[in-house]
């Protein structure tokens, strides 16, 4: 098991964990994605057993399970199995990025992870909704072998269901009606956080949160195309350092020292460089408000911080936030409504919702990727022309590495052995 919203990180590390809370992670604030919300809905008491479990490994108090206001079916379908002196719910507004580890974590205990740090220096454990219905899952001795995920934008009918891991992107797409626009390109797991392909013969993962289908030729597509070089070069050339970027940067103004207007003047327009300015980066969490809502010239702050950090890391450097953490007094009112996040997209015609439906999915064949966590790579532990049952390990991690196990997602034949990948043929 990894976390299924999209890090990837082996559950079993966090499992092994004391914490004094277990917090649910059901935001789910990427623009156009309804998977959490489906999956809340129609899969409640295996999600909330799962997170009893991780309560009772991690030895916690008490879980937070944070939601949205505005999933009310969702929310009235887990109250219906709650343990309430257990578990309490944490009720969110319709704002983006309320799903951020450290945002959820300020908002359920008012407590503020150290800079660089992870939600455990805090006594909090997060888990994803579908990592926690996972874990219900595994305790019954069922492996990880499909992923619940929303297939939405422009396709003829948004829906979400499970897919078997190593199923083509084509293949999901075909089952929302297929697409409704020429040249249609994909957003995986997000159009904020996730990244773009044209590769519609590409495999679902265990991170793989759902599927965003928009035209080629859509102001976001021709955004994400630009090279790096490119992205940088515009920016040197239009930057005002009106510093938008920062205002509205949420680690800023939960207390972090997040800069990227500072980092914007790593581009070469000031006399000093990079060893300056990147350590503004440092602490991003690459939410992209910076890039795609706050700057009004459609700069690329978010790029720069990326490669801020890159280069930072590759020199051997870390910077360490001298000022303790202190809320921003104009964090409250700076909050971007989904709604007002969509408009500024471009995608508000495509908003819908994603209900779940589960079609008869047979794929005559998979990929299953033997990575498809944080850590090593699983090692393919299966020959060609072997038999396998769905289920069964076709790649192991070695005990003494960081990973998970790989499995089988349906019956068949292994195909194909090679260095990233088991094909296995129904």
């Amino acid at each position: 098991m990894v976390g299924a919203g999209g890090a990837g990180f082996p559950t079993y590390v966090k499992a092994q964990s004391s914490a004094e809370f277990v917090i649910a992670n059901g935001a789910e604030c990427e623009p156009l994605i309804h998977k959490d919300a489906e999956i809340m809905k129609h899969f409640p008491e295996g999600i909330l057993a799962g997170m009893e479990l991780m309560i009772g490994a991690t030895g916690a108090r008490t879980g937070k399970f944070g939601i949205k206001t505005k999933n009310a079916e969702s929310l009235h379908a887990l109250e219906r199995h709650v343990n309430k002196g257990l578990i309490e719910f944490v009720q969110l507004g319709d704002f983006y990025p309320s799903g951020d580890e450290y945002e959820l974590v300020y908002t359920a205990t008012g407590r503020l992870i150290p800079p660089a740090g992870i939600p455990l220096n805090v006594g909090c454990v997060v888990n994803n909704v579908e990592t926690l219905y996972n874990v219900a899952r595994a305790d019954a001795g069922q492996p990880v072998t499909q992923k619940f995920l929303s297939v939405c934008g422009a396709v003829r009918e948004a829906k979400s269901f499970w897919a078997p891991l190593g199923m083509t992107f084509r293949e999901l797409v075909e089952l929302a009606g297929g697409a409704t626009v020429p040249n249609p390109i994909l957003f995986l797991s997000g159009i904020m956080m996730g990244t773009m392909t044209r590769d519609f013969d590409d495999v679902v993962t265990k991170t793989t949160g759902g599927l965003i289908v928009l035209p080629g030729d859509h102001y976001l597509v021709t955004r994400r195309d630009r090279s790096v070089p490119e992205m940088a070069r515009i920016g040197k050339s239009a930057c005002d350092q009106c510093s938008y970027c920062t205002e509205f940067c949420p680690r800023y103004l939960l207390g972090y020292e997040v800069q990227p207007h500072k980092v914007m003047r790593s581009l070469g327009f000031t006399l000093t460089g990079g060893d300056i300015w990147n350590q503004w980066a440092e602490l991003c969490c690459a939410c992209g408000i910076c890039t795609l809502y706050a700057c009004p010239e459609d700069l690329y702050p978010k790029e720069a911080c990326d490669a801020g950090k890159a280069d930072r890391k590759a020199a051997g450097l870390k910077f360490i936030q001298q000022k303790p953490v202190q809320v921003h007094p104009m964090k409250e009112y700076r909050r971007i409504p989904l709604s007002q996040l969509r408009k500024r997209l471009q995608i508000e015609e495509y908003e819908r919702e994603a209900p779940y439906e589960q079609p008869g999915i047979s794929p005559k064949s998979v990929r299953i990727k033997l990575k498809q966590h944080a850590g090593v790579p699983a090692e393919a532990c299966v020959r060609e022309g072997e038999r396998v049952a769905r289920g069964q390990a076709v790649g192991r991690v070695p005990k003494d590495k960081l990973g998970v196990d790989v499995h089988a997602s349906i019956d068949g034949t292994v195909t194909r052995v090679a260095a990233d990948s088991v094909e296995v043929t129904a």
